[in-house]
């Protein structure tokens, strides 16, 4: 144990004294929240400038009640639809109504200039749309029926509790777009560390091996001990990571967060905790209830617990076959073959994840956060959503059991491998090294 310590402590220090290190715990809060409003951002940004476009209305009907905005500015002309073609040229483009558009809805053609989007063509199409059902309404002949219609149109919000955890009348209500976006938080975090950390085991077994430094530490320390060292070691970077994050979550939620909210906001999310439904009525449930989600300290805290112990497990099943995988070959480019098998089961659980945004009780969620390989990332992305404690356990059970099986398994390989070189080993040579008496 002593020899593993002073291995644990090696790999430790040499990743967390670097820059990299550092930089990076830092900077991914920031990237993961980018990626999050990478979307809306780029859609934000991508529109470019108004386009005009001409309009002959046939009709005279539509175009009156066309609305510009800062995607499409309409124009009236007068000129003819062959001569506006040709003439026209500085438009986007000429959009032609026909003369019944309410009989004859399919009598509208847009003449571009350039290329056309979904985006523009369902603005022009949403607009005219609008214009014919309200010109179909009036032939019903009833007084003020835009009045009614407004008044008959209802919003309807919804506070979800769980039945089967509470039956207080005070309990929580729950946010399922909250849990929804911190299970898949989670989810892609769990998929990046399993990735990143498991090929950093195996490029460091790998540089290792090439520069026969393994070949001079085998002879003052067993095989398996080092292994066990190595793995161990970036294991415990990982947590340090993983509980720094935590920490700026967790004071990002419950202290910088209060002070940024407005007062009416603040005062409405205390009352709906409350139970006064009233004084939170002027204010949209969800927000309130993601809100209160958000601040919860023990929820964040029982999540970044779930995390830590489904992250090492998770790290530790994986990275004992990366270093098995970095043991057989002499190069990075050796190892691409043999990653491959290690590299799908983990790809295939995050598209598994995708299925617990639907239906985190499904039988295919339930499957894939049971089978150890898919297991961390899966659970992960359930868990935000309130599932059972018993499966929980369960997977946990099987995942550290099967990380106890692996390394048994990996350690054999690793024995061979550290002293071959010149080869590329085959899956049926990987077999027979694990067949191995010792």
């Amino acid at each position: 144990m002593s020899q593993i310590r002073i291995i644990i402590g090696r790999e430790f220090n040499e990743r967390v004294r670097k820059k990299s290190f550092i930089v990076s715990t830092l900077l991914m809060p920031v990237l993961l929240l980018g990626l999050m409003l990478a979307p809306a951002l780029i859609m934000q940004f991508s529109r470019g400038e108004t386009k005009r476009i001409a309009v002959i209305d046939r009709s005279g009907l539509v175009l009156p009640q066309l609305e510009s905005d800062s995607e499409l500015a309409f124009e009236a002309t007068d000129l003819p639809l062959e001569r506006a073609r040709r003439e026209l040229t500085d438009r986007f483009g000429i959009l032609w109504i026909g003369p019944d558009p309410v009989a004859q809805p399919d009598d509208i053609r847009l003449y571009a200039n350039a290329s056309s989007s979904i985006s523009i063509e369902s603005n022009i199409t949403g607009q005219i749309e609008k214009i014919v059902e309200n010109e179909k309404l009036k032939g019903y002949d009833i007084e003020n029926l835009a009045q009614i219609l407004d008044e008959v149109r209802t919003r309807v919000t919804m506070r979800t509790f769980r039945n089967d955890e509470s039956q207080e009348e005070d309990s929580a209500a729950r946010s399922s777009a909250a849990a929804t976006v911190a299970g898949f938080a989670l989810g892609m975090l769990l998929y990046m560390f399993l990735l990143i950390y498991g090929a950093m085991v195996m490029q460091s077994v790998i540089e290792e091996k090439h520069s026969r430094v393994l070949e001079v530490m085998v002879s003052s320390v067993r095989p398996f001990d080092l292994m066990m060292g190595k793995i161990l070691g970036i294991a415990s970077v990982a947590v340090v990571q993983i509980l720094l994050w935590g920490a700026l979550v967790l004071v990002a939620g419950t202290v910088v967060l209060p002070h940024l909210l407005p007062a009416d906001v603040l005062a409405g999310m205390q009352a709906a905790q409350g139970g006064d439904a009233a004084a939170a009525a002027q204010l949209d449930p969800a927000l309130l209830t993601a809100l209160g989600t958000a601040m919860d300290a023990g929820y964040i805290a029982a999540l970044l617990g779930w995390l830590l112990l489904f992250l090492v497990g998770g790290y530790l099943l994986y990275s004992a076959m990366f270093a098995a995988v970095g043991s057989s070959v002499d190069n990075v480019q050796d190892a691409q073959q043999l990653q491959t098998p290690i590299t799908i089961p983990i790809i295939l659980a995050f598209l598994a994840a995708m299925s617990v945004m639907n239906d985190p009780n499904s039988a295919v969620a339930f499957w894939f956060s049971i089978i150890p390989f898919t297991s961390p990332v899966v659970m992960m992305t359930r868990i935000p959503c309130g599932i059972p404690l018993w499966e929980i356990l369960l997977s946990l059970v099987l995942l550290y059991a099967s990380f106890v099986a692996m390394v048994w398994l990996a350690a054999k390989i690793y024995r061979v491998g550290i002293f071959m070189h010149g080869k590329k080993p085959t899956l049926r040579e990987l077999y027979k090294w694990c067949r191995y008496k010792y």
